[in-house]
């Protein structure tokens, strides 16, 4: 460092997000950067204390504010979900991608039933057209729900007026509820959201000193597996509220990135699913041979009818 600059990590005011926001920044003051919490107010806290859907606000209308206030200098590092942001790239920040938690949703619910063994009817809540496209199709008896707020105030209507709700396991992860948990879905049951469970701190292109005490968090292997779920998206020219899921690995080795998209009518009447497996190297131009394949499953995709799906969704 060249002085003692506090740096000024910028974040949204729920618990998840300051908690998220808080791994950050200890990560910089653990490089040896001085760093504390700004919180930005964005549209979308009101939305959801009112309950009024996100889209009627803008998607992205978290991560637009957060940019807006990094690049105006009201902080210096921006903590995003990653799920949460534009897909097309943004030349006035730089960004790592610090190491992924488990990218799969969980199920609470009453009795800590499973999802397969939830009675008949049960009520289950969800908002994603994502999670409610795969439900239907699972489980056509069930009803499904609007689920908005906070983490706490999805898991309060568990056994209020719902039977059951849908969240990513991330996030309870994150904030230490995990144990509340009945279920971590498997993949093959519900697909998660393009980069579900990963964190994408920004930083102004210019700000050298930003860059350096977040450098070090940069994990590859899980920014490759993001780039893979994120460009089937950007190729299907869908919003991250799309019925648009997908779901990136890499084998023991680290030397080979499988990635699934998926696609699915919000009636769940319908559902397309492609896999594809590329050689990578981390080492090497490892981001190319991910957006590669994404785009390769993107395409495929399209040829079998995928915007149809899309453009179904965003009509209904």
């Amino acid at each position: 460092m060249t002085d003692n600059r506090r740096l000024l990590v910028g974040t949204r005011g729920s618990t998840l997000a300051t908690t998220q926001a808080g791994h950050v920044r200890q990560g910089m003051v653990d490089a040896g950067y001085e760093a504390e919490l700004h919180i930005v107010h964005t549209p979308g806290d009101a939305s959801q204390a009112s309950q009024i859907p996100v889209a009627k606000v803008g998607v992205g209308v978290f991560t637009e504010t957060l940019r807006t206030a990094l690049d105006e200098r009201e902080c210096d590092v921006a903590v995003h979900s990653f799920k949460d942001l534009p897909t097309a790239p943004d030349a006035r920040f730089r960004a790592v991608v610090p190491e992924r938690v488990d990218s799969r949703e969980v199920l609470i619910s009453v009795d800590n039933k499973k999802l397969m063994e939830l009675p008949e009817g049960a009520k289950v809540g969800t908002s994603a057209p994502r999670r409610v496209s795969q439900l239907r199709a699972l489980r056509p008896d069930l009803q499904i729900l609007p689920l908005r707020g906070n983490i706490g105030t999805r898991m309060g209507r568990v056994g209020d007026d719902l039977d059951a709700v849908i969240l990513a396991r991330a996030g309870l992860e994150r904030v230490g509820w995990l144990d509340k948990a009945a279920e971590s879905i498997d993949p093959e049951l519900i697909l998660p959201a393009p980069a579900q469970g990963a964190l994408c701190v920004e930083v102004r292109a210019d700000d050298e000193e930003a860059w350096n005490s977040v450098a070090d968090q940069n994990h590859i292997p899980s920014y490759a597996c993001v780039v893979g779920e994120r460009t089937v998206l950007s190729t299907l020219e869908a919003g991250c509220s799309a019925p648009v899921a997908a779901h990136a690995t890499l084998n023991e080795q680290q030397n080979q990135l499988t990635v699934t998209g998926g696609v699915f009518a919000i009636d769940g009447s319908r559902k397309l699913l492609e896999t594809r497996t590329v050689d990578i190297d981390l080492a090497g131009d490892w981001r190319a041979a991910a957006a590669g394949v994404g785009a390769q499953i993107g395409r495929i995709l399209l040829d079998a009818g995928a915007a149809e799906l899309v453009a179904e969704a965003r009509e209904s």
